[in-house]
């Protein structure tokens, strides 16, 4: 009788030791909720939550701002209205080159989209000067004008006997011209050139 009660008491503290060590950190691992990582381990967000991390190798999601003071990334386009860069002041705005005449010149005048202007006769040391702002904006809308585009890019009216023919280059088209019939559109161009018109001088 006695040793079946002193066996029960065994037995009770037996099982009471298996449940301590059960709940104890040593123990295994609790079971994780439907839809939950095992404890330890990574894994998706609950819904309604947001992560905080993103992986590593993986792109920022779409809408991602660049910070500020850094250039796009290459290949996108530059967003309309941008503003573009002033036009070099060195930049050839009109050439003009007059050949023949009595004395047989061959003179050059270069004038530059800041008014600067260069002008050569025969062997004679060249001679420059600047036009003044309202001086370089009348020749520039005489360039301009629509009349000036369909100038004939040769002669119409009968050759001058010992006159002069003018090379005009503008834009990378040629007009060709003699002292005979002149269009208006050309006359103006040649009223605007620096020191009143082209280079004839010997």
């Amino acid at each position: 009788m006695v040793r079946g009660v002193r066996g029960t008491w065994c037995g009770t503290l037996l099982l009471a030791g298996v449940l301590v060590a059960g709940t104890s950190g040593c123990g295994p691992e609790t079971p994780a909720e439907p839809g939950e990582p095992p404890s330890g381990t990574s894994g998706p967000a609950r819904p309604g939550t947001t992560a905080t991390t993103t992986a590593p190798g993986t792109t920022p999601p779409t809408g991602a701002t660049t910070a500020p003071g850094t250039a796009p990334p290459p290949g996108i386009p530059t967003a309309p209205g941008t503003p573009t860069a002033d036009p070099d002041p060195a930049e050839v705005l009109v050439e003009v080159v007059v050949n023949g005449g009595l004395a047989g010149v061959s003179n050059k005048l270069v004038v530059h989209t800041d008014g600067s202007w260069t002008s050569r006769s025969g062997t004679e040391e060249p001679r420059t000067g600047r036009q003044t702002p309202a001086e370089a904006a009348r020749l520039r809308a005489a360039l301009e004008d629509p009349a000036y585009a369909r100038v004939p890019e040769r002669p119409t009216g009968d050759p001058v006997a010992d006159g002069f023919q003018y090379y005009v280059t503008y834009r990378h088209r040629l007009v060709v011209a003699g002292d005979g019939e002149r269009p208006a559109a050309l006359q103006r161009v040649f009223a605007a050139l620096p020191e009143g018109g082209p280079p004839t001088n010997p």
